[in-house]
């Protein structure tokens, strides 16, 4: 099968497509034919070297994945030989083929595209998580999110709505924001060119917010924790922008939390509240609240150019890879 490979810690240039044998499910895993697997932020610095957990070289890139169970591992009782499913994966997705945790892959819902599912697991469960579990969002608090348009701030967007709360959507262009508003944001900052504190006071009356979702950080993090009114949650996605310091008296002062939320490990540790997230998602999805929005759809031979798109932050939504595409 070919697959995209890492062979050294460094760039993701460094990248190369290679024929290598099909990966084998173990216990309790399933192989899937990938049909479509969703770039992350989180793929270029696990080829770094620098992301959270660092695989054994050499190893393909992609965190997530939708396609057709094509064989079982021992143990395995929720699926058969062809179902359709997607996964959140350890690592592999940008390949031909995956072995993903029968207990980290689901079902797609009727009437979802693959690329669509390919799309869904990271940045969709990543945000129910941070917002149901972590912050406690609740029917009509208000919202703010950060970097909007991205692939996991514009689903926070959708969920909130979904949750009962009225949306701020902040980006740095008005493209991005129209974005955020075709997909339910309530009102729309613009931090490129309006001081973000400001204008969340003028839009909530003097308030504040009582959630900020934050997977941007860098100098944007102290506007949007004086954004935050009395006993207000700044929930902690990434860091693209860079790695902020907390003040902790700001945090005192007005009964404020700064809260982390990683998929990652939560995955690990509080899988049955995982599923109830997926089952919730996948509700939402019927009744047509969320909508993944892919932009890009590229070739395998294409992933280099996918990542960096994210790490260059020129990509609205989701860009997915899938296999099936002829290269240019």
């Amino acid at each position: 099968m070919r697959a995209v490979i890492c062979r050294a810690w460094g760039e993701v240039e460094d990248l190369t497509l290679e024929d290598i044998a099909p990966p084998q499910p173990g216990p309790g895993e399933v192989l899937i034919a990938v049909k479509a697997t969703a770039v992350n932020y989180a793929d270029a610095l696990m080829v770094a070297g620098r992301y959270q957990t660092r695989p054994a070289l050499p190893f393909s890139p992609g965190l997530e994945t939708a396609g057709l169970v094509l064989q079982c591992g021992d143990g395995v009782t929720r699926f058969t030989p062809g179902d359709r499913v997607m996964a959140i994966l350890a690592y592999g997705g940008l390949a031909e083929q995956a072995v993903a945790s029968e207990a980290e892959t689901f079902a797609i819902p009727d009437g979802m595209r693959f690329e669509e599912a390919g799309a869904f697991p990271i940045a969709y469960i990543s945000s129910h998580v941070a917002l149901h579990w972590q912050g406690r969002l609740s029917a009509g608090e208000t919202l703010l999110v950060l970097g909007a348009a991205g692939g996991v701030g514009l689903t926070a967007v959708e969920i909130g709505k979904a949750m009962g709360a009225h949306v701020i959507a902040g980006a740095s262009t008005a493209e991005k924001l129209a974005v955020a508003q075709k997909h339910g944001a309530d009102d729309v900052i613009n931090y490129a060119t309006e001081p973000l504190t400001e204008r969340v006071m003028a839009l909530t009356n003097g308030t504040g917010v009582d959630v900020c979702f934050d997977p941007v950080g860098g100098d944007l993090f102290d506007a949007a924790l004086s954004s935050l009114g009395w006993g207000g949650r700044i929930l902690l996605i990434g860091f693209v922008g860079g790695i902020p310091r907390i003040p902790a008296n700001r945090l005192l002062v007005k009964h404020r939390a700064a809260l982390g939320s990683s998929l990652r490990y939560f995955r690990w540790h509080a899988p049955d509240k995982l599923r109830a997230s997926v089952t919730e998602l996948c509700q939402w999805y019927h009744e047509g609240k969320l909508t993944p929005y892919v932009t890009q759809r590229l070739p395998l031979e294409r992933s280099r150019e996918a990542i960096r798109l994210l790490t260059d932050r020129q990509a609205y939504g989701k860009i997915v890879i899938k296999p099936e595409l002829q290269a240019d």
